[in-house]
């Protein structure tokens, strides 16, 4: 690619005669129209390229069926180039010609025959858009010099690195292989503990055998096409720290680093501002899926530059889940740690979605139902509640051990990672009511206190059993209480976008939830478009009409289990807060009359129309 005039189709040939792939010159393709267009001096458009484009990309496609190919095209612009590799990204590597206006207009002037005027060299030359993850090639060379050179990048040099070996890492990798990558892996050297894991890992997949293996850092970098793109799998906080202060003084200028860890978003715009300062691009991308999903296809969640985006868009959307129309479950989510305050959100309302199953796990053992029976109840609604962990759910509740249970012999207290508490804090800081969250974290901080549990108990009684409570109604305040917690998590994204200006679209990050994360679900696959209709949930007619139906059995089952002292703290936290968010007034304004009795915080009226601030001296109008 590059302006008219600038080699193209002579490297083009060479190259051809390297690799033995065919060769096509793009101008052949142009329709007639665009011929004479341009052979009377006038440039063309973007309307008038777009058919083009889209030709050389049919040919691109049908060659890439056989085999590959070398294709000679202007490709100016970066919409052009998106056209161009349009379902096929991957596959496509873009080589630059690069030179001066005064080089390429020497050349044009000095040919013959051809149907573009050197006139237009100038409008050439205004709308080329440098790509930013191409092979650069330096026209001053001979073409022979120019071709040794690309065919030694392409040949040497790997497309993609990534540093961390561990379980997310070795998953990540056999999936870029399995697409065609050649990439560059890295993990450290530890005498005794951790040596020659690269190497090792190469040699168990066979769909390894083109990727190159480091415990060396400084040679892992060396090995990586320019610009570099690296991702790293380590540990979040101060590890993804020592890394980078080791990392940056090997990179360059336009290097590409994706932090693929669950870190903090605060921490993620403070890394991306300090790589800006060398030129290297900070991508923060949150990675969903557990082993299998980065394995098999995650949802993927970049954050950063747009420019850095663009640069491992091929490679970040090649690997990703596809949804149900066969689009990559990846997309742009916005500047600086929006990518990881995303997933963030993401894994808080997974934090509750797991809490809710466990619940009615509970709920159905005070039933006096086995595991068995509880995953036959569970499997029967998958036909119309089917999500991921569901299906986990019931996998779990089956599974046996030495003839018994195994879930009967697993210890009561849920670990977490620091994921549900950052969702919590965040939810607090920007005044957003996420309390099915907050409440699943702390339940979970519950469970850790095992040996206060025992005394409690012991102390002040057993649980009793809920016989009465039947299956509809299990079922039907379960699928309420999602509604709920969804729309709790989509609206802390709306906000968090709102006030840090991140112009999240909700739509677009329910259609990458609907496959390869962890809260895939049937409920998922219908926010999308109950997203686009404005954001508001439970306004929406499909929402109302359910919420209406299911809401009573909410109630009943809550009430239920506290007569019971059956803890159920996400299903009560969800009646409550639809309770409160869907009444018209509540009692704070005793509260706000007490802040104004004990520390003069003054308050609004309601027969004023709320406009004025008023304070009251309460204890000398007391009584009156």
């Amino acid at each position: 690619m590059g302006v008219s005039g600038s080699g193209k189709s002579t490297i083009g040939k060479l190259l051809s005669q390297k690799t033995q792939f065919p060769f096509f010159d793009g101008d052949d393709f142009h329709p007639e129209a665009n011929r004479q267009k341009m052979a009377t001096g006038q440039p063309l458009n973007d309307d008038d390229r777009k058919g083009w484009l889209l030709a050389l990309n049919e040919l691109a496609r049908k060659q890439l069926g056989s085999g590959s190919c070398i294709i000679a095209c202007s490709a100016l612009k970066e919409t052009y180039r998106v056209l161009l590799q349009k379902g096929m990204a991957s596959q496509i590597k873009f080589v630059f010609l690069r030179g001066s206006y005064e080089q390429v207009l020497a050349r044009m002037e000095a040919r013959e025959g051809h149907f573009m005027p050197a006139s237009l060299l100038t409008s050439q030359f205004d709308t080329l858009e440098p790509p930013e993850d191409a092979i650069i090639a330096d026209i001053t060379k001979k073409p022979e010099q120019i071709v040794s050179e690309i065919m030694e990048t392409l040949s040497k040099k790997t497309e993609f690195g990534l540093i961390g070996l561990g379980v997310m890492g070795k998953s990540l990798c056999r999936n870029l292989a399995h697409h065609g990558f050649r990439i560059s892996m890295y993990n450290r050297h530890a005498p005794g503990q951790e040596e020659h894991i690269a190497t090792d890992f190469k040699n168990e997949f066979p769909e390894l055998r083109e990727a190159l293996p480091f415990d060396d850092l400084q040679a892992f970098v060396n090995s990586l096409q320019a610009p570099r793109k690296i991702m790293l799998m380590v540990p979040a906080g101060k590890p993804t720290d020592l890394l980078l202060e080791e990392l940056l003084p090997l990179l360059s200028e336009n290097d590409v680093v994706i932090e693929g860890g669950n870190s903090h978003y605060t921490d993620t715009r403070k890394r991306g501002e300090l790589l800006s300062v060398h030129g290297i691009l900070f991508v923060g991308c949150g990675v969903s899926g557990g082993e299998e999903g980065a394995l098999n296809g995650p949802s993927l969640m970049p954050g950063g530059e747009k420019s850095a985006y663009r640069i491992v868009r091929p490679f970040l959307e090649a690997i990703a889940a596809k949804d149900g129309n066969r689009e990559p479950c990846c997309a742009y989510i916005g500047p600086e740690g929006s990518g990881h305050f995303v997933k963030m959100v993401h894994n808080g309302i997974e934090y509750a979605e797991m809490q809710l199953l466990a619940e009615v796990y509970h709920i159905f053992a005070k039933t006096g139902r086995s595991p068995d029976q509880t995953a036959d109840i569970l499997g029967s609604w998958k036909a119309e509640e089917n999500s991921f962990l569901l299906e986990i759910t019931v996998d779990i509740l089956r599974t046996r051990e030495d003839d018994h249970w195994l879930i009967d012999r697993i210890l009561d207290k849920a670990g977490n990672k620091g994921t549900g508490n950052w969702t919590t804090i965040a939810a607090a800081e920007l005044g957003i009511p996420a309390t099915m969250i907050a409440s699943s974290l702390f339940a979970r901080y519950i469970s850790a206190f095992k040996d206060d549990r025992e005394i409690m108990e012991a102390t002040y009684g057993q649980a009793s059993e809920t016989s009465h409570i039947d299956k509809k109604t299990v079922f039907e305040a379960y699928r309420a209480a999602r509604l709920v917690n969804h729309y709790q998590g989509f609206r802390l994204l709306r906000e968090a976008s709102a006030i840090h200006g991140w112009d999240l679209n909700l739509s677009e990050l329910a259609r990458i939830w609907t496959n390869g994360c962890i809260i895939r679900s049937s409920l998922m696959e219908k926010l999308p478009a109950i997203l686009r209709s404005g954001d508001h949930m439970l306004l929406h007619p499909e929402t109302v009409t359910s919420l209406k139906a299911w809401k009573p059995s909410l109630s009943k089952l809550v009430s239920a289990c506290v007569e019971s002292a059956v803890p159920v703290p996400v299903f009560s936290e969800a009646i409550n807060f639809f309770n409160g968010f869907s009444s018209a007034h509540l009692p704070a304004n005793l509260i706000q009359a007490q802040r104004d009795y004990f520390g003069a915080h003054t308050y609004r009226r309601n027969d004023d129309g709320g406009e004025k601030i008023h304070h009251t001296n309460w204890k000398k109008t007391k009584g009156s």
